[in-house]
């Protein structure tokens, strides 16, 4: 059975227990899954109750208890950050067990196993209850990449990065013009645009904040990776 730590750290490890954190308006709940150690999340709307499921990376089972877990089996939409399969490899299992629809960006959606009901725009807004999550479209991991952006009731920022941006750099690209197109959309849209007090929860391993990150920009820009 899944547990779930109330005492969060965003430290989290395949098989070990998902953590919640209570911000004003919402509860975010993060959970590893997998041999390649992806983070699905739970965002639910403290208000209404309406979930959204990021990421049904894998195990399935466990992603179907969480969901039990904290939101009453109820969850209104699952998004997918990208198209690489270790972020999708039980989307067919749970939005089958669920019966609700899925998500992401047009140009990531035609590898996906199950045809996404939404396609999602840069810019778009998701509705979760009171809750509004913008979609930024960040090129160059995949053509598709998204990460989703929540403004909490207190005015901070938590943005879901997908692979795009972790600790200490960008997401993998093959090439330099993608690591200039992922560059240039991680500095113009996301550091550009939000404070220091970000919150970023990538789609492996442990958060960060914007502000831990900026200072290295340069630094990521000189060594092309």
């Amino acid at each position: 059975m899944v547990t779930v730590d109330a005492r969060y750290t965003g430290q989290v490890a395949p098989g070990g227990d998902a953590q919640q954190r209570d911000v004003p308006g919402a509860r975010i709940v993060k959970m590893a899954v997998g041999a390649m150690n992806n983070n699905t999340y739970l965002v639910r709307c403290a208000a209404t109750g309406a979930t959204l499921l990021i990421d049904a990376a894998n195990e399935a089972n466990r992603i179907l208890e969480l969901v039990n877990q904290v939101a009453d089996g109820q969850v209104e939409l699952i998004v997918t950050t990208h198209q690489h399969p270790d972020h999708w490899w039980a989307l067919a299992d749970v939005a089958g067990a669920l019966a609700v629809p899925s998500a992401a960006h047009p140009l990531d959606a035609e590898p996906l196993p199950v045809t996404p009901d939404r396609l999602l725009a840069d810019g778009e807004t998701i509705d979760l209850g009171e809750l509004t999550l913008t979609v930024i479209h960040l090129r160059g991991h995949t053509p598709g990449s998204i990460a989703l952006a929540l403004t909490d009731g207190a005015g901070r920022t938590h943005l879901f990065t997908g692979d795009s941006l972790f600790p200490g750099g960008v997401g993998k690209t093959h090439n330099p013009e993608d690591f200039d197109s992922l560059f240039t959309d991680v500095t113009t849209k996301l550091f550009d645009r939000y404070p220091d007090d970000t919150v970023v929860y990538p789609g492996h391993g442990d958060d960060t904040t914007l502000g831990a990150e900026r200072p290295q920009l340069p630094e990521w820009r000189a060594r092309g990776w």
